[in-house]
């Protein structure tokens, strides 16, 4: 059963950092695109983030381009989100979510993606 179990949430202060993760069963990270996603109180799913493990191609929704990096360690099976400068904005509970590789692109679009994870909250203060 393809399982993927997001990580890492918690509480901090505005400027903060967090690292999540997302480890994944049920397939290997040989050919496939995982995405980051968030859903903020009262707001719409939203892409954050995604990476093609075949090559590393990344993209990055524009709110959070230059303050968060995702990465992978495909040995591992796990897909990483760095979380830098964080503001409350960005309080949301963040997924993981995966697709076939081909399916990585800027667009971020959640109903590209076929499974996901529960996810994990992560609150900023001010």
């Amino acid at each position: 059963e393809v399982q993927l179990q997001a990580s890492g949430g918690g509480l901090v202060q505005a400027g903060g950092s967090l690292r999540l993760s997302c480890a994944v069963s049920g397939f290997t990270l040989d050919d496939v695109c995982i995405g980051w996603f968030r859903q903020g109180p009262g707001q719409e799913r939203e892409g954050v983030s995604c990476i093609k493990s075949n090559d590393g191609s990344t993209y990055y929704a524009d709110s959070v381009k230059g303050r968060f990096t995702i990465s992978s360690d495909v040995a591992k099976n796990t897909v990483f989100l760095q979380m830098d400068s964080l503001a409350p904005d960005d309080t949301a509970v963040y997924y993981c979510a995966g697709v076939s590789a081909e399916r990585c692109n800027r667009y971020l679009k959640s109903s590209d993606y076929a499974y996901w994870g529960q996810g994990t909250q992560v609150t900023v203060s001010s």
